[in-house]
């Protein structure tokens, strides 16, 4: 597999994996009494029907699989894994140790009895890959080649956290990489880990030293696999699909760490890798808003949407995660989580908390908070949440008359770049409104990642037609404005100043 067929699965990752925490932190209060959990049924065909919003075109909106179809396909093992470390940093005789270890099941939830139990077990599906051997092999993290191309962090103590070694068969070592943990874990300058949301792997220049190993042909149906939308015109793909192998190589390379073309998007303009700490309190999920989030049911099916079963679903006929792009595969020849791992998954997502701040409050950031207030921020970015959990409507997207009734929509517009929201399979004609907590530890910024700092997002500059953007920029672009959001460009040097401050105490 490569950087294409990792896509199926790796939006599980976008979502399942969600939320950022210091391995130093202190551990979220449990209950260690007896817990007996009330499991939702994930896959209930009612509640998928109306579990998310009309696309732009609303007779593209997808139809998912029945409830019998999703719960025929076999349900995935946790299986036990084990820490990688860069070279230099493995113990001596790891491989070895590893080749002689029997395959064992890690999830057992019959054995679950408190509240804490579970919440452990949803780290174990947060961190168990789900396929194995693609995005990165065995050799490439034994290899300093490997890190010298992309740019790959480590911890403290030399560690990997987006992959682990999995033995599924005694003596046969395999990397597993597509899991949570992958897009969704953080290395902080001091080599400190942070688990959840917006994690700086380098996913896509990884990814894009694997399109050697296929056609062209190949290629392209991956790419259209990931990408296409055959409603939009005109066709978002139609300069990739003229693309030479390298070319393709090119432009996910490009991407940067924080930001993937993860699939029902585009990789000429992907979506960043959200923060999603505090998840429980939001009320859209996606950059666009995509799926309701009414209680924990609703995380569940989010998970189990972005694993792949959303490139089951019919956009109007066209199926993407199919051969023909029209034809459902065998479920037997699928694989998915259960229930009880999804439940396991949410609760653990739910339970995490946002690593120590080392921002403290003082005389300038007091001044930051009334400038925030004056400037009126908070209409949009709402304390204590700092987001007013609604959404904005793009400006090229009319909203339809009953949306003001069954949707929280602001009035506003930002004007920022409207492509995810207008010509993808995610899009619906909104972005929601993002938290600003935790923005200090984050980054780069922008729903495309196209700004590394907060600095140069309040930096009026990026508005101009020869602005380089700091983050995503595109293959072959020298410079572009990063254009919309035009709140805080008009401060002076010292209340620009004063406010990124406030921010970063967040």
């Amino acid at each position: 597999m490569s950087l294409y067929r990792i896509k199926f699965v790796v939006a599980f990752i976008l979502l399942a994996g969600s939320v950022f925490v210091v391995l130093s932190q202190r551990k979220a209060h449990v209950n260690t009494s007896r817990f007996t959990p009330a499991i939702p049924r994930v896959w209930d065909d009612a509640e998928m029907a109306g579990l998310q919003l009309p696309l732009v075109n609303s007779n593209a909106s997808p139809k998912q699989i029945s409830s019998d179809y999703y719960y025929r396909i076999p349900v995935r093992t946790i299986y036990k894994n084990y820490p990688v470390y860069a070279p230099g940093k493995e113990p001596a005789g790891y491989l070895e140790w590893l080749q002689q270890q029997e395959p064992e099941c890690a999830l057992d939830v019959s054995a679950l009895k408190t509240e804490a139990d579970w919440i452990r077990a949803g780290e174990l599906v947060f961190d168990s890959p789900t396929t194995y051997d693609n995005i990165a092999q065995v050799d490439d993290v034994r290899n300093p080649k490997w890190y010298e191309k992309i740019g790959v962090p480590a911890t403290k103590d030399g560690a990997l956290p987006w992959f682990r070694y999995v033995i599924r068969e005694k003596g046969k070592v395999e990397l597993g990489t597509i899991s949570c943990a992958l897009c969704h874990t953080r290395v902080l300058p001091d080599g400190a880990v942070v688990k959840g949301a917006q994690g700086n792997f380098p996913f896509e220049r990884a990814a894009a030293l694997t399109v050697n190993r296929f056609k062209l042909e190949q290629m392209l149906g991956f790419e259209r696999s990931f990408f296409d939308a055959p409603w939009v015109k005109p066709d978002p793909l139609r300069d990739i699909q003229q693309m030479s192998p390298e070319k393709l190589a090119e432009m996910h390379a490009a991407i940067p760490p924080g930001v993937i073309a993860r699939h029902g998007t585009n990789p000429m303009f992907p979506p960043q890798v959200p923060d999603l700490i505090g998840i429980k309190d939001r009320k859209y999920l996606d950059h666009t808003g995509l799926q309701l989030h009414r209680s924990i049911a609703d995380m569940m099916r989010y998970a189990a949407l972005n694993q792949g079963a959303d490139n089951l679903a019919s956009y109007s006929g066209f199926i993407p995660g199919t051969r023909d792009f029209r034809t459902l595969p065998d479920p037997a020849k699928l694989l998915r989580n259960s229930d009880e791992q999804l439940y396991a998954l949410s609760l653990y997502i739910y339970s995490l908390k946002p690593p120590p701040n080392p921002n403290k409050p003082d005389r300038l950031v007091a001044r930051g908070q009334k400038i925030f207030e004056r400037e009126g921020c908070a209409a949009c970015h709402t304390p204590p949440l700092y987001t007013s959990n609604a959404l904005v409507a793009v400006d090229e997207f009319e909203v339809p008359r009953e949306h003001r009734q069954m949707y929280d929509v602001l009035w506003a517009s930002v004007g920022t770049d409207s492509r995810l929201a207008t010509q993808t399979r995610r899009g619906t004609g909104y972005y929601k409104v993002p938290s600003l907590k935790g923005v200090w530890y984050r980054g780069p910024f922008e729903h495309n990642g196209s700004v590394a700092t907060l600095e140069d997002w309040f930096d009026p500059r990026r508005l101009q037609v020869d602005y380089v953007p700091t983050g995503f920029r595109g293959a072959g672009v020298t410079a572009r404005p990063v254009k919309g959001h035009r709140f805080g460009l008009g401060l002076s040097a010292s209340d620009r100043e004063a406010l990124i401050l406030f921010l970063k105490t967040l």
